[in-house]
């Protein structure tokens, strides 16, 4: 899927986080409280406390915790929850930088087999900017450098992309001499592109790494590369690629081009499968919310609504339920709620499209 940008989206990138402003004194005895009946036992208590503060918040409620009963909050949440919404709880605990971090370890370590998707999605569609960081918390929680286990645990072409996402332009050129920006060196790519589509010259993926794996480095020049192709072939530059490469790579390639034309739309498609496909895909959701919650989650609201037709919220709520929907609505923001039709249950202090009837 093609993704222009839109024209009506809003301008700057916003976090969906209703962010509560509470008093630091008000909001430990909050947590002290808490701690003291059993954080855990009240599920709406954590939704409550947790899922409407800032990371920052987060890290503060968790050092006051631990002071107060001697052990970690993290430790009490995983004896006390189960399910999505432990993974929710457990995942809105660590700054987004380590929690990408543990997502790609987690990925890489797997059992079965390495989720390529999810090195994808973390790795091909940041800034590096945001990879560096992530990179770092890595190194800090692992005690490894994460670009030696994506060595190690992938192979072939996929390991070559996934190391330049890594790997930080020193001299801003690549093997084709380009430079940060550069009109005429971006026609001259836009004719190879147009030759190998053209089956004028052969095929050769390393060609596309040479171009575009560095591409989140060299955002305006990829971005006029994909102009002069489009005006040379009357293609866009998916189209080429879906010819050419396949797998992994594939799937990399077309991250980085989606997340230069539109970050917040590449999320929404994201979410829109893992939702609408054979069975929810909840580690996929909860990552996303939980990573772009306090980056530009509204505007991946903004883009799902406007691409599919139908708000995130109501898909969200359609798909999940108990306090595992609660907390995700509450994450997507507290004003969505208002739309919701049934009254509020006798334990929340929003509705929730949960009756009271209803255990949860």
């Amino acid at each position: 899927m093609w993704f222009p940008v839109a024209s009506r989206a809003p301008p700057l990138r916003f976090g969906a986080l209703r962010v509560k402003i509470a008093p630091s004194r008000f909001l430990h005895n909050m947590v002290s409280r808490a701690a003291m009946k059993g954080f855990g036992t009240d599920e709406q208590a954590l939704i409550d406390i947790l899922c409407q503060r800032s990371n920052d918040q987060r890290q503060s409620i968790m050092e006051h915790y631990g002071r107060i009963v001697a052990r970690p909050l993290i430790t009490d949440l995983k004896s006390e929850l189960s399910g999505n919404f432990k993974n929710v709880i457990i995942g809105l605990m660590f700054p987004t930088n380590h929690y990408c971090a543990k997502q790609l370890h987690k990925a890489m370590k797997g059992i079965v087999r390495i989720k390529e998707d999810v090195l994808v999605e973390i790795l091909c569609s940041r800034p590096y900017e945001e990879v560096e960081k992530i990179a770092a918390a890595y190194q800090s929680l692992y005690g490894t450098a994460l670009i030696e286990d994506v060595k190690k645990g992938t192979s072939g072409t996929f390991r070559q992309l996934l190391i330049m996402t890594l790997q930080k332009m020193t001299d801003q050129s690549n093997g084709f001499g380009d430079c940060a920006y550069d009109p005429v060196k971006a026609k001259d790519r836009a004719k190879v592109l147009y030759k190998i589509g053209e089956r004028k010259i052969e095929t050769d993926v390393n060609v596309f790494l040479d171009i575009f794996g560095f591409a989140v480095q060299r955002r305006r020049q990829i971005t006029i590369i994909f102009h002069e192709y489009e005006k040379i072939s009357g293609k866009t530059i998916e189209h080429l690629m879906k010819s050419r490469v396949s797998g992994a790579v594939l799937n990399g390639l077309l991250t980085i081009v989606k997340t230069i034309r539109n970050r917040p739309a590449y999320f929404a498609e994201r979410l829109n499968i893992a939702i609408s496909g054979w069975g929810t895909d909840n580690e996929t959701v909860i990552r996303i919310i939980i990573s772009r919650c306090e980056i530009d989650l509204t505007n991946i609201m903004y883009e799902y609504e406007r691409m599919y037709g139908k708000a995130l919220f109501d898909a969200i709520k359609e798909d999940t339920s108990g306090y595992y929907r609660r907390s995700l609505l509450t994450l997507l923001g507290i004003e969505p709620l208002v739309r919701l039709n049934s009254s509020p249950c006798s334990s929340c202090t929003v509705s929730c499209g949960i009756t009271p009837s209803k255990k949860h």
